[in-house]
């Protein structure tokens, strides 16, 4: 099974307000999303994480990964200096359906003109989608990963 996520945000106390998270304080934050991403995926599963895990240096970002069911794929975001080596943008293909990727939402993409879907994060659920665009993160999705499964029955209903 593949899960898309975004603006997990691990560790980031103005996070809170700057999204106003209804939670008390970051530690809450961290083992709500870590519970609602360990209720979803499975060890085999593959996450997709499209940017801005975590503020924290690289040591910290492996203790919330450790923490975190599945394989995990992460994309650069705004806020990622954890991994200099991220990809911005990643195209990945499940059967029929061509998937771009990237933390920021596109005006265009590759394949859209033959019904490629294009996920993204960073706007925290404030920017309306254009075409086949899903908006995966957390602050979108009930602060949790979102199945390709549902993301399909959106776009498609």
């Amino acid at each position: 099974m593949y899960y898309f996520t975004a603006d997990e945000h691990y560790g980031h106390i103005n996070i809170l307000k700057y999204c106003n998270r209804q939670f008390k304080d970051v530690s809450r934050m961290d083992n709500e999303l870590i519970k609602n991403h360990n209720s979803l995926v499975k060890e085999n599963d593959t996450v997709f994480h499209l940017g801005d895990f975590t503020l924290k240096n690289a040591e910290i970002a492996d203790q919330y990964i450790s923490r975190l069911n599945g394989k995990h794929i992460f994309l650069k975001g705004s806020h990622d200096n954890w991994n200099k080596d991220l990809p911005y943008i990643l195209e990945f293909k499940d059967g029929d359906t061509h998937i771009v990727m990237c933390h920021y939402a596109m005006r265009v993409w590759p394949r859209a003109h033959y019904g490629s879907i294009q996920l993204y994060g960073h706007s925290h659920g404030k920017l309306e989608p254009i075409g086949k665009q899903y908006d995966v993160g957390v602050d979108n999705n009930d602060y949790r990963p979102v199945s390709l499964d549902k993301i399909l029955k959106r776009l498609n209903s």
